[in-house]
Order: C-alpha cells, then structure tokens, then sequence
C-alpha cells in the first residue's frame, strides 16, 4: 500500500487522495500523541520521540526521494481506491507502533543496579497467585480473650479478688513487713453488713488479721478497692467469731480500699513505751486466733511478740519500761506453751515454761504446764513402748512359728504394769512441785 502511494504521488495521479493522506494523519497524530502522553507522563512528547527514531513508512510516501516505475499494465487508476481505507491502515500502523513503544517502555527506566529496589512492574514470581488464594482462604485469628474480672488468688476458687477502682497511676503493691492502712467492709453472702473498720492497721506477713486480708492486700496497688470473697477456711473459720459476730462456716465478701503503705519500725530505734505497744498489739492478735482455736497462727503471733521485747535496743529505757516489758514477755511466753501443747509440740513447750520460770520460778502456770508437758511426754513414751512390744511379740511368734512355747505370763501382771507406775510417779512429781510452789508462794 505505501508503495502504491508513493507511486500515485509520483505520476500525479489521485494528487488530491495524496493530500488528504498527507493531510489526515498530520491532523491525528497530534491528538492520538497526546491523548497517549496524558496517560503516561514518564514519556515525553510525540515530536520528541518521532526526533529520536527513524523516519517511517507514512514520511517516506509524504515525501518521496527518488521517482518510483509507473505502475504496471492492468493496475487500475488510485483515483478508483478508496483512500480512506489506506488511511485506516496508516492509523492501523500507527497505533501498532504506539502499542510497542508502551510495551518496551520499560527500557526508558534506569538499570537494575542503579535502583535500591526492584520495579513494581517485574514480573510476577512463579506461584504468587497460589499463596494469594491460600492466604485468601486461611481463618482470620480469633481475638484475644478479655481479661476476667475475678483473679484466682490461690487456684482453688475459695479466695478470689475483683478491682473495683483500679489504683491511680504509678502506684505500686505493698511488700511484707510494711504497715498498711485500709478501710475494710466485712458482709455475709446475703448481703449482711457485720463489721466496718474506716482505719484498720496492720502489718503484712505477720498474720495480724484473718488471712484473706494478709493474702489479697498484697496484690492491690495503693489507692485501689477491691472485693474479695474468701470461704470460712481463710476467715473465721467452723468456730465463727464473737466480735464481730461472725457465724461458723460462714463465707465473708470483704470491700477494701488499701490507703497507705509504709515500711515497718525499726525495732532496735523503738522507745519502750513503743515496744511495749507492739508487743501488747501482737499479743492480742495472738489471742484472738486461740479463741478461734488456730493454735498455728496464735504461736506465730506471740512470737512477734516476745522478738519484738527481747531485741536489742539503742535507746535508753527506764526501770518501770523493763518491768512492763518482763511482765509482758512472761505472758507471752505462757500463752505460747499452751498452743505448742495444743499443736503437740511437747519439747517446745517444755523449753518455753523453762524460759518463764528461768523468769519466775514459782510461776504457777508455767509449773502447771511443764508437769502437762511432762506428762504428755511420759504417755508417749508409753505408747511407744507397747507398740514395740506387740510388735517384738508378733516377731517372736513368726520366728519360733509355735505359740505354746512361749513362757506363761503371770496372771497378776501384764503388759502396762510396770510403764504406768513410772508414769503415775512422774505425774506425782509434777503434782508435788505445784504444791510446793504454792506453798512457797503463799509464805512469800
């Protein structure tokens, strides 16, 4: 086709289709060249890409070089061709060329290596649809579970802390030894209100209080309310309480608000009016949990109690202080003997009246418990004693494997004769030792 133009323009045939061809495109080119470039603003003009390539067929039939051969014998005139159609094909061409020059575009962008990342028009690596789809179909992940509300203290559901007022920021817990102040709201399950302390004071670690409060307050910040329910093991327990009165086997929901936390006295810095408080406070807690027959925490008590006395002071104390304090030891460590027996803690006990009547000898209660003590040892040691000797009996029958040859036993005598007049002498001992230390007192 271009050939046959050239050929036309040549003779002057069709001169006027020739115009309208050199005419059609020129007028075109402009608009198909920038509609392309408003798409794609990387590439510059037309005329500037046209400058850079080689002349094409359309600019070799406008302006021909060279006279073509007339056309040859049987060839129609061009004024019979539709010169449309050979302006259809040179826009055909034309959109051809533009559509490769879009294609290698690429080839205008910088190398590879001169690029600190790969081009997002790179092809696409083998299998990226598959991970598409399998990424497309996986499960979207379950959210977080929230947090509960109740905390678990222990694991066994029986004490169980809730924040109702969270502390303000930057708070932090109390550690053991320190002395909290709370305001504490004691309810039953239904509801009952039974006890209310707008300024209850304690040390923590030192079971000064039931132990839902010595095992829940460690965990709020200093600010923070908190409901905790605890069942009667960690409260009052099967025997309830007198005051506040308290039911047994009675579950407690207890509101507290921890108010402050400070570190515990020093005790060798304490003046003896102080130790003397201290060792008061912690001795009535200790008698609190005998009544409530927890003969485990009351020994734990007097303890702190009798420490609390007998440490070494760097302060100066009077003859009245030190009277008091001596009193005070002396009670503690007789209300300590009487739950050690009750834990059947024999030589504890025993060591404990030892240490009151190194004190006061003629203590009666201290004489009281050392003869019980005594004589709890002395039945043990009976029981011991039987158990052996059934059980070197049963071996002598094994061993022999005949009954009859055994030696016969006298009738008057058996096998608890002989252990219980030591044990009927020792308790006459211990009775005649509180008899003289009555008297002994009495003539005093």
């Amino acid at each position: 086709m271009g050939a046959a133009v050239a050929a036309t323009a040549a003779n002057g045939h069709g001169r006027g289709g020739a115009e309208r061809l050199n005419l059609v495109p020129e007028a075109r080119r402009p608009r198909l060249g920038a509609g392309r470039g408003a798409q794609d603003p990387r590439r510059g003009s037309r005329s500037q890409r046209a400058s850079s390539r080689p002349p094409s067929s359309m600019a070799s039939c406008a302006e021909p070089s060279e006279p073509s051969a007339p056309p040859p014998a049987g060839v129609p005139p061009l004024e019979d061709f539709e010169v449309l159609d050979g302006v259809e094909d040179a826009e055909g061409e034309e959109e051809e060329e533009e559509e490769e020059e879009e294609e290698d575009d690429l080839s205008e962008l910088p190398p590879l290596e001169d690029m600190g990342q790969p081009l997002a028009e790179e092809a696409e690596q083998p299998g990226a649809l598959a991970r598409e789809f399998l990424a497309a179909m996986e499960p979207e992940p379950a959210p977080a579970p929230a947090p509960e509300e109740w905390l678990d203290i222990l694991g066994n559901g029986l004490l169980r802390k809730k924040t109702l007022v969270p502390g303000p920021p930057g708070s932090s817990h109390p550690v053991k030894g320190q002395v909290v102040t709370v305001h504490l709201q004691t309810s039953l399950e239904n509801g009952t209100r039974v006890q209310e302390e707008p300024e209850l004071v304690f040390t923590l670690g030192d079971c000064d209080v039931i132990q839902a409060l010595d095992l829940s307050v460690p965990l709020m910040d200093v600010g923070e309310t908190a409901m905790v329910t605890a069942d009667s093991k960690y409260c009052y327990g099967p025997q309830g309480s007198r005051s506040p009165y308290i039911p047994p086997h009675a579950a407690l929901c207890l509101e507290v608000t921890l108010k402050t936390a400070v570190d515990g006295p020093d005790l060798e810095m304490l003046t003896g009016q102080e130790r003397v408080a201290l060792a008061n406070r912690k001795r009535e807690c200790g008698n609190a949990h005998y009544q409530r027959a927890d003969f485990v925490l009351a020994a734990n008590s007097y303890d702190l109690a009798i420490k609390a006395i007998t440490s070494s002071a760097k302060v100066d104390m009077t003859f009245e202080e030190e009277a008091q304090l001596l009193q005070l030891k002396v009670k503690c460590l007789n209300n300590l003997a009487a739950s050690q027996l009750k834990l059947d803690h024999y030589r504890a006990a025993l060591r404990s009246c030892s240490l009151v009547l190194e004190h006061q000898p003629d203590n009666i209660k201290a004489l009281f418990r050392k003869g019980k003590t005594i004589h709890a040892e002395l039945s043990k040691l009976v029981k011991k004693h039987a158990a052996q000797r059934s059980t070197e009996t049963a071996l002598y029958r094994k061993m022999l494997g005949n009954p009859s040859r055994l030696p016969a036993k006298c009738p008057g005598k058996g096998a608890w004769s002989i252990p219980w007049k030591w044990l009927f002498g020792a308790t006459a001992v211990a009775l005649g030792g509180v008899a003289l230390s009555v008297v002994i007192a009495a003539r005093n």
